[in-house]
């Protein structure tokens, strides 16, 4: 970890790879963790965290599972969102986006119970970031 400041953008320039989020900084017990996106991620559930998610740049829509329903929640640059613990979701980025995210130290990118993985979503804890 740095003990510097951390330009996002060039954060975000030092790697390619979707949806494969690189961990910026910790708070506590969190990764402050951002990731490049586009396409589909996978249905999935986070049992005992919420996720939150901030979008740097192009748009995010997330998908939800709830009681009432399923709904989608569009995200442009600069919107947050919180996807409550427990709750079944799936972001997509139809034409790609950045997305920075805080989740608990350890947390699956791909939650406690999901769908098969697919190629091109990296079933990770979050990657060290190299600039």
């Amino acid at each position: 970890m740095s003990n510097g400041p951390i330009p996002l953008s060039t954060a975000l320039a030092s790697f390619d790879a979707l949806w494969s989020p690189r961990i910026v900084a910790r708070v506590n017990d969190y990764d402050v963790r951002i990731a490049k996106v586009e396409g589909e991620h996978i249905w999935h559930v986070h049992d005992h965290t919420d996720e939150f998610f901030l979008v740097l740049d192009g748009e995010l829509r997330i998908s939800l599972r709830e009681p009432d329903g399923e709904r989608t929640v569009l995200l442009p640059r600069g919107a947050v969102f919180t996807v409550p613990r427990g709750t079944e979701h799936k972001p997509y980025a139809p034409s790609g986006a950045a997305i920075l995210m805080f989740e608990p130290t350890g947390t699956q990118t791909v939650g406690d119970r999901h769908d098969e993985v697919p190629d091109h979503v990296d079933a990770t804890t979050g990657h060290a970031l190299t600039t």
